[in-house]
């Protein structure tokens, strides 16, 4: 079987070139496709925004269409599944699950789909495993880290920022988006090789490990 990933930054992706084959093993294979920010789904199906803006949610009734058309004819001895993970930032999760599955029925084409949400950011997926933090930063503050809650509402990333990064959030949101998205995906790199796959807290990372799992044995 062959995963198609689509994930909204590349601190995303970085973390599941890595996850991926723990989770999936050898056997299968796997593609994540990073792109430059959430966006939202147009009202009308059609994006505004240029494809090389590479927003994700703008783009996704053409990506899910372009998915279907692509791999229709595919033989059935090698299936691709897409997964399209994003963030829930503050959105209503119930609501914009069903916002997402409008866009795939939508298709003329419809592709093998699963959507997994973060919740509240990817980042709720290395806090669900906080031995792994530990790990990659031992001079983590303890008192942040036991604040957490899994996934929890509550400035997910801004919460781990305060646990390791030298002075914290404020700190770090001083010198600048760039940066913090710099930073993002460092502890990505850092974080996610220490991760045990079967004891994260996380529910939304165990939502989306259980869906791959549940393909690899089919």
């Amino acid at each position: 079987m062959h995963f198609e990933i689509l994930v909204e930054d590349i601190s995303g992706k970085k973390a599941l070139d890595i996850l991926l084959p723990k989770i999936i093993g050898d056997i299968h294979t796997f593609r994540v496709m990073a792109y430059k920010g959430i966006g939202r789904i147009p009202k009308n199906m059609k994006s505004k925004t240029e494809a090389n803006k590479r927003i994700l949610l703008d783009q996704l009734p053409k990506l899910l269409n372009g998915y279907g058309k692509t791999f229709k004819d595919n033989p059935e001895e090698y299936p691709v599944v897409l997964f399209v993970i994003c963030d829930l930032d503050d959105k209503c999760l119930k609501t914009f699950r069903k916002e997402l599955d409008i866009v795939l029925q939508s298709c003329t084409e419809k592709p093998n789909t699963r959507f997994c949400i973060a919740v509240e950011e990817g980042e709720a997926w290395f806090l669900g495993d906080i031995e792994a933090v530990k790990k990659a930063y031992p001079k983590a503050i303890d008192t942040v880290l036991k604040k957490y809650k899994n996934d929890s509402i509550c400035g997910t990333w801004e919460l781990l920022a305060d646990a390791i990064y030298p002075k914290g959030k404020s700190e770090l949101i001083k010198k600048g988006w760039q940066i913090v998205g710099e930073q993002k995906s460092k502890w990505a790199e850092n974080i996610t090789p220490h991760m045990d796959i079967r004891k994260n807290k996380s529910p939304s990372f165990v939502y989306f490990r259980e869906k791959l799992l549940e393909l690899c044995v089919e």
